[in-house]
């Protein structure tokens, strides 16, 4: 990951660094990456490259301005960060408007993809409305403090594992009635069997019976994402 460039930048004073790759032409969109709750970790960053080759100009979100000491370190951050809904989108809203600030973003679509908490993230993006074409949510977290309220424009994608205890067949049906009374243009894929992180190669090394690793799982969802990116775009 040594040629992704730093990008420094702000959250009501909050120090962040960003992450950015280029692709080797002229890029056809613009993508932020919002990271899991262990932040810029190897399973967000390598989308970055992915992104790149893909044609984007990809962009990774910095959550906390630090990398996490741990899990339980991480935990305590994420924890904090989505405390206060406002301060929370206020964090996601500087990385969106980072992104679309930078010279080579000018005039072109933007998207949001995420991971976990960022799958989250990325789903608040699109409840605020920020101006995106694609929010894309990754065995995210579906539930939010502050349902939307009016029409989403952003088309919306979620990748879920069925056996993902975090969010429970509850929180997917209370999702599918809140993106419906927002009039959302949403897809929703389910992976049976399929548990949180499935996109994580290392997520069976982590010792905990919620995440686990899906081979099959992970490229189709990526294959879903860049299928509904090329239909957004055209």
């Amino acid at each position: 990951m040594t040629n992704l460039e730093p990008i420094p930048y702000a959250d009501d004073q909050a120090p962040l660094t960003g992450l950015l790759a280029r692709p080797a032409g002229k890029p056809r969109t613009v993508v932020v990456v919002f990271p899991t709750i262990m932040n810029q970790a190897p399973n967000a960053l390598r989308r970055l490259p992915m992104l790149a080759e893909a044609g984007c100009l990809a962009f990774c979100a910095d959550l906390y301005g630090r990398a996490p000491a741990d899990r339980a370190d991480a935990h305590e951050l994420g924890t904090a960060l989505r405390a206060d809904v406002s301060a929370y989108r206020a964090r996601i809203r500087a990385a969106v408007d980072t992104l679309a600030a930078l010279p080579e973003a000018q005039a072109l679509p933007l998207a949001a993809i995420g991971y976990c908490l960022g799958g989250q993230a990325a789903l608040e993006a699109a409840r605020m409305n920020l101006p995106l074409v694609l929010a894309a949510s990754f065995h995210g977290i579906l539930s939010t403090d502050a349902p939307a309220t009016g029409p989403i424009r952003p088309r919306i994608l979620v990748c879920h594992g069925d056996a993902d205890p975090l969010v429970p067949r509850d929180q997917v049906s209370a999702f599918q009635q809140e993106m419906d009374a927002a009039s959302a243009n949403w897809h929703l894929h389910v992976y049976a069997g399929v548990k949180h992180g499935f996109t994580d190669p290392e997520a069976d090394s982590h010792g905990l019976p919620a995440l686990g690793y899906d081979a099959s799982a992970d490229r189709q969802s990526w294959a879903a994402m860049l299928r509904l990116l090329d239909e957004t775009l055209g």
